[in-house]
């Protein structure tokens, strides 16, 4: 695996090889950050089971200010941490912890993100739980990105939605 774009393009990435944790591919991704190009610039991201930390990384090589990666897993964690340092990547904060710790931290720090990156493990699907619980950190005019293995409801409002498929991958792009 390896970034796609931007600053940090051709560098490879490590990625953990753990149960429910899946690489995003090259070609997904690059179909993702072509849709959201114009948030990118100076964006604050946030990678919600970041696994690898590739979209966080990624958004980061496009232009993003800042990366906050979480993930419980000490593989996953492992190897963002490996990949950041690799890559020389100190705009970036590893949560190893439960996304709802990590979410709490980050309301009681008044963080805002611009960009929210969804891919649980499949069997953990309820994106609209994740969403909900992480709307008081999305900026008024924030971008979900939900990468799934089926397409994807969510009640709320939002300006736009669009839905991909790339072969068994849904992705789901809503904007506020």
């Amino acid at each position: 695996m390896r970034v796609v774009g931007g600053l940090y393009r051709h560098r490879e990435l490590a990625w953990p090889k753990v149960e429910g944790t899946r690489p995003t591919k090259d070609m997904v991704r690059e179909a993702i950050f072509s849709a959201i190009s114009s948030k990118l610039t100076n964006s604050v991201v946030l990678d919600l089971f970041a696994g690898s930390g590739a979209m966080a990384i990624e958004a980061i090589s496009r232009g993003a200010s800042f990366g906050y990666l979480v993930d419980n897993s000490y593989d996953a964690n492992k190897a963002i941490k490996g990949n950041l340092t690799n890559l020389k990547i100190n705009n970036a904060k590893v949560y190893s912890s439960d996304y709802l710790v990590a979410l709490d931290d980050l309301k009681n720090h008044n963080v805002k993100i611009d960009i929210l990156f969804l891919d649980p493990p499949y069997k953990m699907n309820d994106y609209q739980k994740y969403i909900d619980e992480a709307s008081d950190l999305l900026n008024e005019h924030a971008v979900i990105v939900i990468e799934s293995d089926t397409p994807v409801k969510i009640n709320g409002t939002y300006n736009k939605i669009k839905e991909y498929r790339y072969g068994k991958t849904f992705v789901t792009v809503l904007w506020r």
